[in-house]
């Protein structure tokens, strides 16, 4: 048989025709001609290109049925293994979750209403603590947590570095988990260079973290960050001391790490603009209240206290655009962890859809900012619109890269410029 004569055999019997319709209607030119100096090069040159025809839409009926048997098989293997890690889990019968600053999520029973057969074990403390509570348990002997749930510097400045995780991106299973068209700009984000250890699934915009008295300031005047240190709001400016934890570290390293705004602008603004620094987190507020000070750099509670009435408010976007920043955000497996299949059906809960919906819920149900979660097929209806991604905004992702959450480098020219300007 010759190459064409199996071609069309092989094509014949994928699209279900007789290989004579094939002969003809697909060629229409004598094949079987052997003796190629007897046709006339116009006839040659047509058989030539329709044997061409042939291998074109054979290799594709080929790809076509392959990439089908594929997927056939990967729908299969996925629900074979998810099955097998669920029941394995039901044998376990619980897991342990360490979750800092969000431990609503935990105490809203809707993990344990998705799978009643797994008991869920909630440690959780403010941000910072449940890291320091895991290593003090393993330097014990105790490996006590499946789950971390915390903060960048907790899960990859301390955990990560103190090798104390699986790979939690071998822990995926659900397709609606994998696929990463569901997720900010189409792909999973690590903290951790490896991109295997330190899962990020939250990012929140923010714009500086600059207030102000409402009596004092038309917000319309700033159309740039640079237009804090007009000469006018000099004496008139409070900023907290981020030598001390707490607000203040993530609008710092978007001033540092932006092309356009940069080192120089934060030697400026403390050196230059004679700024008072304060620690408490209330004072900051009660100054900018009274207006013993126009505006005030990394102030908290501000949506609180203008709920309340108090005549503050925050500045929105501006020229430069924002960061964007992970707060509580990151997901890690522990190493040596007792429940290890329990653990792999919550990861894969909390990080699908229902687990990522379920966090930004029960948050807001108890009058916890909401974090703007990195899927994107949610809603985001339980978010206040200065804690959502915004189409057209450009967004200076924080924790991006190991070295961008590093404040020693930003904490050595704040203090840089405050001793010039003692």
């Amino acid at each position: 048989m010759t190459v064409a004569g199996y071609l069309v055999k092989e094509l014949a019997r994928k699209i279900g025709k007789k290989e004579s319709n094939l002969w003809g209607n697909c060629l229409s030119l004598p094949l079987h001609v052997t003796n190629y100096r007897l046709m006339q090069p116009f006839q040659t040159r047509q058989i030539i290109a329709r044997i061409v025809l042939l291998i074109i839409s054979w290799l594709i009926l080929n790809s076509v049925g392959l990439h089908s048997a594929r997927a056939a098989q990967f729908a299969d293997d996925w629900k074979k293994d998810w099955e097998k890690t669920v029941e394995a889990a039901k044998k376990e019968g619980q897991v342990s979750v360490y979750m800092g600053g969000w431990g609503a999520l935990l105490e809203s029973g809707d993990f344990q209403k998705a799978y009643p057969q797994i008991k869920v074990v909630a440690v959780t403390g403010r941000g910072g603590e449940i890291a320091k509570r895991i290593l003090a348990e393993r330097r014990a002997g105790k490996f006590l947590a499946d789950i971390s749930s915390e903060g960048v510097g907790s899960n990859f400045r301390i955990l990560h570095a103190a090798k104390s995780f699986d790979s939690i991106k071998a822990a995926l299973i659900l397709p609606e988990v994998l696929d990463e068209s569901k997720w900010w700009q189409g792909k999973h984000r690590y903290v951790d260079p490896e991109g295997q250890f330190v899962f990020r699934y939250v990012g929140v915009p923010q714009f500086g973290n600059i207030s102000y008295n409402t009596k004092l300031v038309e917000p319309a005047e700033f159309k740039s960050y640079w237009d804090m240190l007009n000469p006018k709001w000099k004496g008139k400016i409070a900023i907290r001391d981020i030598r001390d934890p707490g607000p203040g570290n993530a609008p710092m390293r978007f001033f540092y790490h932006h092309p356009d705004i940069g080192p120089t602008f934060i030697k400026r603004l403390v050196g230059e603009m004679d700024v008072t620094l304060f620690r408490d987190f209330r004072q900051g507020v009660d100054w900018l209240a009274s207006g013993k000070f126009s505006l005030c750099f990394f102030c908290a509670d501000i949506d609180v206290a203008g709920a309340q009435g108090v005549p503050v408010s925050e500045l929105g976007v501006l020229k430069e655009g924002g960061g964007l920043h992970t707060l509580y955000g990151t997901l890690s497996l522990l190493n040596k962890a007792p429940n290890p299949n329990a653990a792999k059906v919550f990861i894969n809960w909390f990080l699908s859809r229902a687990g990522q919906v379920a966090l930004q819920r029960s948050l807001a149900k108890v009058k916890i900012e909401a974090p703007d979660s990195l899927r994107i097929d949610i809603p985001k209806d339980d978010l206040r619109a200065i804690n959502r991604r915004a189409d057209g905004v450009s967004y200076l992702d924080l924790d991006s890269r190991p070295e961008w959450i590093d404040m020693k480098p930003i904490v050595n020219v704040f203090e840089a410029a405050l001793e010039k300007r003692s």
